[in-house]
């Protein structure tokens, strides 16, 4: 059975109580130009430092990529190789889409190397479901499968699912300055 991802949130009533803010299913989304994959954009936090107390926080969720010191949490289902639909569309129109709903997310990724990709963020990637490889930019690979956990630090890198079902990943993005 496959995973439904959640989002639960606490906080604090104003007199220091804990409570819980938020327990709501995620809601995936789609975009064209990754076909079959889908997005859970659950919480992030603003750039610079987090904070914590009794103020309500909303969560930070865009853009996609946080700046230096800010966070984001998403579930990210992949879709296999094999079967996952065919890109349709305008490539530009199919742009246009991602960063309408999933902002600055297209903006990494390389037009002459589908896939390829990389991020001023430090990520914490979380196989739960299925297997997913990772490619670097010297087009080694290493397989994930559930219980992996990969820290990617800034590198150029592409996902695949070469298997023939989905694959469930958390990554827990941190912005990052980069040094070189």
């Amino acid at each position: 059975m496959a995973i439904e991802p959640r989002l639960i949130v606490t906080g604090r009533e104003p007199d220091g109580t804990s409570v819980f803010v938020t327990d709501q299913p995620g809601e995936p989304i789609s975009v064209g130009a990754i076909p079959g994959s889908q997005f859970y954009m659950f919480w992030g936090t603003e750039d610079g430092h987090a904070t914590v107390g009794t103020k309500p926080r909303r969560p930070k969720l865009s853009p996609f990529f946080p700046g230096v010191g800010g966070t984001r949490i998403l579930f990210l289902r992949w879709a296999p190789e094999s079967s996952a639909p065919e890109q349709v569309g305008d490539p530009k129109e199919l742009a246009a889409e991602a960063g309408e709903k999933l902002p600055g997310l297209m903006d990494v990724f390389e037009p002459d190397n589908p896939g390829m990709h990389t991020t001023d963020t430090i990520d914490y990637g979380i196989c739960l479901e299925g297997e997913l490889h990772l490619e670097l930019d010297n087009g080694k690979e290493v397989k994930l499968t559930p219980g992996a956990c990969v820290v990617q630090q800034g590198t150029r890198h592409a996902w695949h699912n070469r298997s023939d079902k989905p694959a469930l990943m958390c990554y827990v993005l941190i912005g990052a300055e980069r040094d070189s």
